[in-house]
């Protein structure tokens, strides 16, 4: 287990509301940091790992890892640990969309086919809009994956798959459905709008100004993923490798690699106008679907579940499982990246907040 936090940094948590009252002492900041230890037991040791940040206003509380990254390598994770994001990567398809559309390049309720035509007649009505906040209604291109693939699918691909679909779950903007195939065709839009390869788009745009040097959207053609966490899942009694998928290579729905600490420049970010004005980052976190049948979960915005004043995503695919929460209003956020196929973070993550001042579940 390995401590990122800069002694200087301790006197930020100061600055946080705690869950008791009272200013916290030197004691009570060992406490906390003692709790969230107990809570990430399960990732010490010899087994896959996780890496924590705890932020608050743009400072890192609390940032440790846990685990290995390779087994087979004994490589341990720590806080430029790159994890593959999984769906936490739509808020960057979705902020790279928005950037579009503050350039003037596009409009959020660009019908569809202006962009990618070909698709059939049943998603005519289809917005880049009803993308973002899974109204469109288009099928799952998990569920009609040809038999027989060969290889892994990319964006592109699941755009041919689609064109072979003359239906939708229902009449588009009626409804919600969680939709991986949007965010793999709002990629191809970016590709589109903007005449660079999406990966390159996010590097020029989104990672580089933020100085999120080792993000990428990782392709077999691109750079190597730096200090790379490999996925496992944990099978007949012990943990086996199991890092990809089919799916995969596709990028707009989950092929991000990010580390905590490239986070927690993306989390510093969304509280100022460095990637966007005000008043387009507002629509990021704007109601803009009302989510049925997922839990603390009451509306989707641009890329973000919205509930209260938690602004949330999470994020698994083989091998791996992370969630981002934020709580805007206390300028509070826990980022947990892990490595192996369960469990899902996301009731983890809620309990270590409360330790560091957010309101109990």
């Amino acid at each position: 287990m390995r401590l990122f936090l800069p002694a200087l940094l301790l006197a930020a948590t100061a600055t946080i509301t705690p869950a008791h009252a009272g200013t916290p002492t030197a004691a009570d900041i060992s406490a906390r940091q003692q709790a969230t230890d107990r809570l990430m037991a399960d990732y010490q040791g010899q087994v896959p790992g996780a890496a924590l940040l705890v932020l608050h206003d743009g400072q890192p509380l609390y940032a440790r890892g846990y685990g290995l990254a390779s087994l087979e390598d004994n490589t341990p994770v720590d806080a430029q640990t790159n994890f593959r994001l999984a769906s936490v990567s739509k808020q960057f398809t979705a902020m790279a969309i928005v950037l579009l559309a503050a350039d003037g390049r596009l409009q959020l309720d660009d019908p569809l086919a202006r962009w990618l035509p070909g698709l059939p007649p049943a998603t005519r009505d289809i917005t880049l809009r009803h993308l973002l906040v899974h109204a469109s209604g288009l099928i799952d291109y998990e569920d009609v994956m040809p038999d027989g693939l060969q290889g892994q699918l990319r964006d592109a691909d699941v755009l041919e798959i689609l064109k072979g679909q003359d239906r939708t779950y229902f009449t588009p903007g009626s409804s919600y459905r969680y939709s991986n195939s949007a965010y793999a065709l709002l990629a191809l839009v970016v590709e589109k709008a903007s005449g660079m390869a999406y990966p390159q788009f996010l590097h020029e745009r989104i990672f580089s100004p933020l100085g999120m040097n080792a993000s990428v959207a990782r392709t077999d053609e691109g750079p190597a993923v730096a200090q790379r966490a490999w996925g496992y899942s944990h099978i007949d009694g012990q943990w086996q490798r199991t890092d990809q998928s089919p799916t995969s290579a596709v990028l707009g729905d989950g092929g991000i690699y990010s580390s905590i600490s490239d986070l927690a420049r993306w989390d510093a970010a969304l509280y100022d106008q460095r990637l966007l004005p005000a008043q387009w980052l507002q629509q990021v976190f704007t109601p803009g679907n009302t989510v049925q049948g997922e839990t603390d979960v009451s509306h989707y915005g641009l890329g973000v579940r919205l509930q209260g004043e938690m602004v949330w995503h999470s994020g698994e695919s083989i091998g791996f499982r992370n969630v981002q929460i934020r709580w805007p209003q206390r300028k509070l956020s826990v980022i947990v990246l892990s490595n192996r196929n369960a469990p899902e973070p996301y009731a983890l993550a809620r309990r270590i907040a409360v330790i560091w001042g957010a309101p109990a579940p």
